[in-house]
């Protein structure tokens, strides 16, 4: 129920209910423990025009929120390496994306943790070579190509098993006017084959052939492409003994969305950072109980 909803039921002041359940909030939440923590992922979300980005680090193994900060970057987590220090915690892994602020705040301040870069960042960044190339392509084409084309974006970017039905003639006809464009789309397809390899050193054969795969492709997005996860390799490979991501963020992100819309967003800024320690909460409980 939102503020307004409980004071209308108790017949109490809305500030009244706020003071009630931030009072409780911070009780629980004020200060949150970080000494048991092993495995971690840090990313950014939105949180809109005044505040705009804040730095959320979460718990992998419970699924909470251990730290929150506004801005992006390395300065966000300033606080939260001091936390670690103080706490003594051994973290052993750490998910981010391959934004190089995060990385290597890890690396420096956790430097016996394991670096893994988010699988999931790894396919957006090829789907966005991909749809470069396809821009690129559609400016060059004729009609007849364009044709071909149109409308093909999303059919591209899907992952061939959620591909509708009816809809796998069109990527076909896509595919077969436009040759680069069906060397760019097979390779990310089979991209996606690299986590699932049965041990490390597949993983790592795997990698590898792959990049000299886009390499020899001849497509500048795809060579661009092998050329950063060549970069990136260790991270990428250290999901294999660390199989982490930081999917449980994003899906941290719908709550917050659908939390700040219920609530027709926060003033208080400190109440909402509260909001946000709980949020991994499951069930339902009453404030003071």
């Amino acid at each position: 129920m939102t503020l307004s909803e409980v004071a209308a039921l108790t017949h109490l002041g809305w500030a009244t209910v706020k003071g009630i359940v931030k009072a409780d909030l911070s009780n629980r939440y004020g200060s949150v423990s970080i000494k048991e923590v092993k495995r971690i992922a840090i990313d950014e979300i939105y949180v809109g025009k005044k505040a705009k980005f804040l730095t959320l680090v979460i718990d992998l193994d419970s699924g909470q929120i251990i730290h929150v900060a506004k801005g992006r970057g390395k300065e966000a987590l300033i606080k939260f390496w001091r936390r670690v220090r103080k706490a003594k915690a051994r973290i052993e892994a750490a998910a981010c994306d391959m934004s190089a602020a995060y990385w290597s705040a890890i690396l420096e301040n956790l430097p016996e943790a394991a670096l893994v870069f988010d699988h999931f960042h790894v396919i957006k960044m090829a789907n966005e070579k991909i749809d470069e190339l396809r821009r690129a392509l559609w400016r060059e084409a004729g009609i007849l190509q364009r044709n071909a084309i149109k409308g093909s974006r999303y059919l591209l970017l899907m992952g061939a098993e959620n591909l509708p039905d009816e809809r796998r003639e069109q990527l076909r006809e896509a595919l077969r006017f436009n040759e680069p464009l069906s060397v760019a789309y097979y390779l990310k397809e089979e991209l996606r084959l690299l986590w699932s390899q049965p041990s490390f050193e597949h993983m790592t054969r795997f990698l590898h052939n792959w990049c000299a795969q886009a390499m020899e492709s001849g497509i500048a997005q795809m060579m661009s492409l092998a050329k950063t996860l060549r970069a990136h390799a260790t991270g990428i490979l250290n999901y294999f003994h660390h199989p982490i991501s930081t999917g449980k963020l994003e899906g941290i992100n719908n709550k917050v969305a659908c939390l700040k819309r219920a609530a027709y967003g926060y003033r208080d800024h400190e109440f909402f950072t509260l909001k946000l320690y709980s949020l991994h909460e499951s069930s339902l409980r009453l404030s003071g109980v």
